[in-house]
């Protein structure tokens, strides 16, 4: 890939944990009533209670919770795909998080054994509401996955979604990298290796019978526009860094050109799919792509190769080009609910 001159750095701010010596005074304080210091395994501690019926606020890393659970997952690992009802009450459950009834999404997504907690990034700031199965280990035998939901700024008007977390490696980290691109988004995520299970049951970007296309048909019939991103091998497209493409349909045509242009200004050679052939790899028959041509909403299929997706700078480029589309969705107007295909 040609590179060009990085003009900044990205920076983060790291939260600071407190010393022994104070640690030590409020623990002496907490024997008086008082609060204390606690720490979790994944950093994280209760700050507040969300007032909404979900858990109590937590700060956390958002990308290293996210990619903890990723690194679990295998290809041998399980997977028990959903029926109907269990699809539709997460579903349910996600729509009421959009609609902040955060209480009454709990009490849904119970009847799944899902929960929902709410997390605020150390690094950023921001809140979001985590739905997943309240179980670890059911979480591991379904592999049904994980939706975060951004609790600030208003209600969500994008969406992010990685349907091959680990099989397409780091594509989870640039989805997850995307959601604190830009306010009010959402990230869905596969809970499951691509070959779990039995044949292509966990391939849930080419089934509809999967929680993960059931939470982004719904998010898709509230006009929700989406980012899809996957990965390929180098050698499936040699000479290109990323294919960019609007899958069946092209509602996000304008979008499609700006990531391109944002890609190809950081130094990353860009396969244009309404331009040129791709290799196979523009996503024609992706479920989720072919929902969203019907209902007329924008979506978008990004393939970034393996050295793309496994460089620190390059990923980092990636990121910076795919947050100019969200932050342009976040800006722009309110998304409108399509009508029903064929009304």
């Amino acid at each position: 890939m040609r590179r060009r001159l990085r003009t900044g750095a990205r920076s983060a701010a790291t939260a600071r944990r407190p010393s022994a010596a104070a640690c030590a005074v409020l623990l002496a304080l907490v024997a008086l009533g008082a609060t204390g210091c606690s720490n979790g395994s994944d950093g994280a501690s209760a700050t507040r209670p969300s007032g909404s019926g979900a858990s109590a606020e937590k700060v956390v890393d958002l990308r290293s919770r996210i990619t903890a659970f990723t690194g679990q997952l295998s290809a041998d690992g399980g997977y028990r795909g959903p029926d109907l009802a269990q699809r539709r009450v997460v579903a349910d459950g996600v729509r009421l998080t959009l609609d902040g009834e955060l209480s009454a999404a709990g009490e849904r997504l119970a009847e799944v054994g899902w929960t929902v907690r709410t997390l605020r990034d150390r690094n950023h700031g921001r809140e979001f509401a985590e739905l997943a199965d309240k179980d670890a280990d059911a979480a591991r035998e379904r592999g049904w996955g994980r939706v975060y939901v951004s609790l600030d700024g208003g209600r969500a008007r994008w969406t992010v979604q990685a349907p091959h977390p680990v099989a397409d490696q780091h594509s989870e980290r640039l989805a997850v990298d995307t959601l604190l691109s830009a306010p009010r988004g959402v990230l869905v995520l596969a809970g499951a290796h691509r070959d779990a299970g039995a044949g292509d049951a966990a391939d849930v970007a080419h089934r509809e019978d999967t929680v993960f296309d059931a939470v982004c048909d719904m998010l898709a019939g509230q006009g929700l526009p989406a980012l899809q991103v996957h990965g390929f091998a180098d050698g499936s497209l040699p000479g290109r860094d990323v294919v960019v493409s609007t899958g069946r349909g092209n509602a996000a045509g304008r979008q499609a050109e700006q990531l391109a242009d944002a890609l190809d200004l950081r130094g990353l050679t860009v396969c244009r799919a309404a331009r040129e052939e791709c290799g196979s790899l523009e996503g024609r028959k992706n479920v989720q792509g072919v929902r969203a041509d019907a209902l007329g909403v924008p979506f978008l299929h990004v393939e970034f190769n393996r050295s793309v997706r496994g460089g620190r700078e390059s990923a980092e480029d990636a990121v910076g080009a795919l947050g100019e589309v969200t932050r342009s969705w976040t800006e722009g107007p309110a998304p409108a609910a399509p009508p029903a295909p064929g009304s």
